[in-house]
């Protein structure tokens, strides 16, 4: 048996974005990209946020309630070890809104920050679709 051996080395395709079938420069299925996902899913959770969000300013309500009056009870116990004078707790917890008008972690944060992951999502997301799209130019392109 006799093997012909060629002097040029085997040629393999560059990867691409093309998957078989598809044409070149065809930026294929949308979901295929990381990116569609991360703007679903942050989208999603400005939904969620949205939906959810008069439930949960009233459960974060309580819970910063609870924190200032440990707070303040923390401060009022090194005041009477301290031996200064006692300070009635009760006056002030009658009105919560006098000693925290407002959230502390406000679910506008959340919202802002699951905005900006997907308007991050989206630029990227275009950014790869246009770059798939365009055909290569300059040098070193086929």
């Amino acid at each position: 048996m006799h093997f012909a051996v060629s002097a040029e080395p085997p040629t393999h395709p560059e990867p691409t974005s093309e998957g078989p079938g598809r044409p070149p420069g065809s930026a294929g299925p949308l979901t295929d990209s990381g990116w569609f996902w991360a703007l679903l899913f942050s989208l999603m959770a400005l939904l969620g946020i949205a939906l959810i969000s008069p439930k949960w300013d009233w459960r974060q309500r309580q819970l910063e309630g609870r924190f200032l009056g440990r707070q303040q009870a923390a401060i009022e116990r090194q005041r009477r070890a301290a031996g200064l004078e006692a300070v009635d707790l009760a006056e002030m917890a009658a009105d919560p809104e006098a000693v925290a008008p407002g959230r502390i972690v406000p679910a506008w944060t959340l919202a802002c920050l699951a905005a900006a992951a997907a308007v991050a999502a989206a630029c990227m997301l275009r950014r790869e679709r246009r770059a798939v799209e365009r055909p290569a130019t300059g040098p070193g392109s086929r």
